[in-house]
């Protein structure tokens, strides 16, 4: 092996990746902010057309014009500002790898993991605002710090903590950085607003989405992005692969957004859950519960993480152990599942809490 090869992967050996969760055969699935709400015959159906309008002997050739119209009428955002990827990973992935380099990005501690660890990949240094003991974010910091950045990074709502800045707040941040800016909006139809009208404005603008979250569809890898016509002209053309996306996960794409009426009706179950699950776990001493803009909710438990953690997948539930975040030595996340799984959940906590 050349030299140069092996000090290459000595280099990005040493870098752990994104951490995904582990796998427990059988268990509730409640720690991957997947979304359970959508009846999973609505994704048959999906499938089912989407199976008849694709010829999958065929490149995807139009395809990804067509999926860009249909979001168009569905955002109310010209076609022309709207640029498909193979998930909103593959997107931030493309756009850090030719964009960052030798830049200085400025986030919040924590951020959304894969952005984090494709941070490090690229040697991109980051600048972090951390969450406040409440867990939440001050908007004077980013303002504060916004001169000493090139590229401003936001999940909004934010993973993993489901914090949200205010409108205004975000608002002038945005307004008051004049690199660019990157706007994560995964778990978007969970919160308050969004930030795409913005980018009708704000040429500096880039906002991700993903129909992972919930159109519940993240098994296909289908993600987009809303901003200024030449860039999304350049990125589309230039930087994108010629076919991203496979010619089944368009077609199913289009067919959720036909649907979105009942993607809305489970949208609206998973914010009523979230806040049945918020109070109830405020009921516990052990507990300091956070609120969520998100599809899920985070709490800590003060020490005993690992136990609950532990002592939940010994009855069959898996959520996500998150660990320390600024003063929170024990964090967890779990996703809102149905109705029947987030009181399968809680009556587990109740169980192991007496």
């Amino acid at each position: 092996m050349k030299d140069w090869l092996g000090k290459k992967i000595d280099k990005y050996s040493e870098l752990s990746g994104y951490v995904k969760p582990d796998i427990h055969g059988g268990a509730l699935k409640l720690d991957s902010n997947e979304n359970f709400a959508i009846p999973k015959q609505l994704q048959a159906d999906l499938l089912n057309a989407a199976r008849k309008n694709s010829d999958v002997r065929e490149y995807p050739l139009g395809k990804i014009d067509k999926l860009a119209k249909s979001l168009s009428a569905h955002l109310k955002i010209p076609p022309y500002m709207i640029g498909i990827g193979n998930g909103s990973d593959q997107i931030l992935d493309l756009i850090i790898a030719n964009f960052a380099s030798k830049k200085k990005v400025l986030t919040s501690n924590p951020t959304f993991g894969f952005f984090e660890e494709r941070c490090k990949l690229y040697c991109v240094p980051t600048i972090k605002i951390p969450f406040s003991k409440q867990m939440t974010l001050d908007a004077s910091e980013f303002l504060k710090r916004s001169k000493d950045a090139d590229i401003l990074y936001l999940d909004s709502p934010n993973n993993p903590t489901g914090f949200q800045f205010s409108k205004n707040n975000l608002e002038k941040i945005m307004k008051n950085f004049d690199g660019l800016i990157i706007i994560d909006e995964a778990y978007g139809e969970f919160a308050n607003y969004s930030a795409v009208p913005w980018t009708k404005k704000l040429d500096n603008l880039i906002v991700i989405r993903t129909f992972s979250k919930s159109f519940g569809l993240a098994g296909l890898r289908l993600g987009y992005f809303i901003a200024n016509k030449k860039f999304t002209e350049m990125f589309n053309r230039v930087i994108q692969y010629p076919y991203p996306v496979s010619t089944i996960a368009i077609e199913t794409g289009i067919s959720a957004l036909q649907k979105y009426p009942q993607v809305r009706e489970s949208i609206q179950t998973i914010k009523k859950e979230r806040s049945r699950i918020i109070k109830n776990l405020q009921s516990y001493d052990a507990f300091e519960v956070f609120d969520s803009e998100a599809n899920f909710v985070l709490f800590d438990a003060k020490g005993a993480d690992k136990r609950i953690h532990t002592a939940l997948i010994e009855q069959g539930i898996s959520i996500r152990r998150i660990g320390r975040i600024g003063k929170h030595a024990g964090c967890l996340r779990v996703t809102v599942g149905t109705k029947e799984m987030n009181s399968k959940f809680l009556l587990a906590i109740r169980d192991l809490l007496g």
